[in-house]
């Protein structure tokens, strides 16, 4: 019997809404569309929007299998244990994997589940919104983010900004950033500060101790015995004297360059083994991903290279300005810290809060680079810029469409 028979088979009755909402869900992402027009004048497209969502999921795959990696990697550089990058790699991707798998569940069941409820609700399918949306928030999000706080700000996204709107391409701001900016200012010391950084440490005081769960003692320990490898240890397992879990970003708004390079090497920070967001960290990861949506054309060239021409044009000019230590820090090198390229590739790029005409797409990208950049740098509070200037200018994202068309119009009706 073919996969699809058994999916027709136990297909519920379209009575019990909820669960064949559900169902839809699934097979729908399983099997294309088999509708074609029958009057010979459309072409059929191979690609539908649940495919062209997977496309973004596959191109953050290498952000996720870095990311889970850095996670552990990150724990046991805070213990000065496995200096090098691949040393003990079995104890760094599990533990990695323990921190991961929780976030991406918690999302995508709060996510998923309150999508099918509002489909149901209004009986049409799952729209395809948040499957791009349930891969993203994981990455943007600290590894020890509490799982309750996730599930409100899963939750906060999506009721409020998006099914409010009317569901999938009627929201006016990015979800996954609507996420990560309601635990901002609801839970501020949660996603800021340097312990957050790191998973697995109340302190970056020399000397804390570092506990593992159940899980690490009771299941992935005795397992990695049977092989002769390296285990979870609680008994001499203490934070190395000296370890700082503060960011690039903290260290150069506090300190400059300078003081950003007595912690990191500029080869540790593009490649993007450093403390940070889980999936934010590794620039040649998330340039191969941004490569390969532009390959699909799925992302936006023109809000890509002009985000990038605003940002180092701001960046320039704070290098001119001087005032501050952060202001010094070559403008190439802004680049090295933070998460610029996600930013870049995987958020600014989102079509249904982008800019839709292409001088608008190019007004939108400057904008949001060179904002990011002053609140970057100016911005006590938060060194970092990016997600609040996506958010401003997808607010202003209609009015960059709208003054395109109104001087267009204006062009043409002077001609004719």
């Amino acid at each position: 019997m073919a996969l699809i028979d058994f999916f027709k088979k136990i297909e519920p009755s379209k009575d019990k809404r909820l669960l064949h909402t559900a169902y839809d869900a699934v097979f729908t992402f399983a099997f294309a569309p088999d509708e074609v027009t029958k009057n010979g004048v459309h072409i059929r497209d191979a690609v539908d929007l649940k495919r062209t969502m997977f496309q973004v999921v596959i191109a953050l795959q290498l952000c996720y299998l870095f990311g889970t990696y850095n996670i552990g990697h990150q724990h046991f550089k805070a213990l000065g244990m496995y200096p090098d990058l691949f040393q003990a790699f079995h104890l760094k991707l599990f533990y990695g994997l323990t921190k991961l798998l929780p976030l991406f569940i918690v999302t995508n069941v709060v996510g998923l589940g309150i999508e099918i409820f509002y489909a149901a609700k209004k009986g049409h399918s799952v729209e395809e919104g948040f499957l791009v949306t349930g891969a993203l928030i994981p990455l943007i999000m600290p590894p020890d983010l509490p799982l309750w706080m996730l599930a409100l700000s899963v939750a906060f996204a999506v009721i409020l900004g998006k099914e409010a709107f009317g569901g999938t391409g009627m929201n006016i701001w990015n979800i996954a950033l609507l996420s990560r900016v309601f635990v901002f200012f609801a839970y501020p010391l949660e996603i800021s500060g340097d312990e957050v950084w790191v998973s697995g440490i109340e302190s970056t005081k020399a000397l804390s101790a570092v506990d593992y769960n159940w899980f690490h003692l009771n299941v992935l320990n005795p397992i990695f015995g049977w092989f002769g490898g390296s285990q979870f240890d609680t008994a001499s397992r203490v934070l190395a004297d000296g370890f700082t879990g503060a960011t690039p970003l903290s260290l150069a708004y506090n300190g400059g360059w300078s003081a950003v390079t007595e912690h990191y090497s500029t080869g540790q920070m593009f490649w993007g083994t450093i403390p940070g967001s889980i999936g934010e960290t590794s620039k040649p990861f998330i340039l191969f991903g941004a490569i390969y949506l532009l390959v699909m054309k799925i992302g936006s060239w023109r809000i890509m290279l002009s985000m990038f021409i605003g940002a180092a044009i701001c960046a320039l000019l704070m290098n001119a300005w001087g005032a501050t230590p952060f202001m010094t820090v070559p403008w190439y090198y802004q680049f090295y810290m933070g998460s610029f390229f996600f930013a870049m590739a995987f958020m600014a790029t989102d079509p249904v809060t982008a800019a839709s005409t292409s001088r608008g797409k190019l007004l939108y990208g400057f904008f949001i680079g060179f904002v990011g950049m002053i609140i970057r740098v100016i911005n006590p509070a938060y060194p970092e810029g990016w997600m609040l200037s996506i958010l401003l200018f997808n607010t202003f994202a209609p009015l960059f469409d709208h003054s395109v068309l109104q001087r267009n119009m204006a062009k043409r009706l002077k001609s004719a």
